[in-house]
């Protein structure tokens, strides 16, 4: 772990494939929290369900329409450091194996790659919000305490919304990007 508990997200590097399977991680976190030298434990509920209104609206499915949730607690060791839902769409969540408990190497992205749904655009949008006092007490801060949310949508060459994750991570991160200066 880094300095006081920190840890870096560096979207920039995030979502590349060599980063997201580098010495058989199983996504983009684990990879993230081996670096800063923690140990990356996740617990994951996958179901089907239907997506939350603005979700279905990023994925251009019909509200009420089936997903794939992967609901997941993050914890590096035994502390709990970000909560994350990811939705996928039920024919993309088939063909890739989505609902599988195991992320496999790279996670979910190498295997929606691997099944015709790879992901070249990324957009994340970052947002505050006003935790829940279920989330207050998971992250060990007061309810109504102000954490970040970032709504990521991985999209498919031809335009098509493959994923939205609504990440939640608890206090202590830093979020890092960087764009290319024509």
């Amino acid at each position: 772990m880094s300095s006081a508990n920190q840890i870096v997200r560096d979207a920039t590097e995030r979502y590349r494939t060599a980063r997201r399977e580098a010495g058989e991680s199983r996504g983009a976190f684990e990879t993230e929290i081996k670096r800063l030298g923690g140990e990356p434990r996740v617990e994951t509920v996958v179901k089907r369900g239907a997506a939350p209104t603005n979700v279905s609206d990023l994925l251009d499915i019909a509200s009420g329409e089936l997903t794939v949730i992967r609901a997941r607690h993050m914890y590096d060791g035994e502390r709990l450091v970000q909560l994350a839902d990811s939705y996928v769409p039920l024919d993309v969540a088939e063909a890739a194996r989505i609902e599988d408990q195991d992320p496999g190497l790279g996670g979910i992205i190498s295997r929606m790659r691997d099944a015709g749904f790879e992901q070249t655009e990324v957009i994340e949008e970052i947002s505050q919000y006003s935790t829940s006092d279920v989330e207050a007490a998971a992250f060990g801060v007061e309810e109504g305490s102000l954490l970040l949310r970032i709504v990521h949508t991985g999209y498919t060459a031809d335009g098509r919304a493959v994923e939205v994750t609504i990440h939640k991570p608890g206090p202590g991160w830093v979020l890092r990007y960087s764009a290319p200066v024509a």
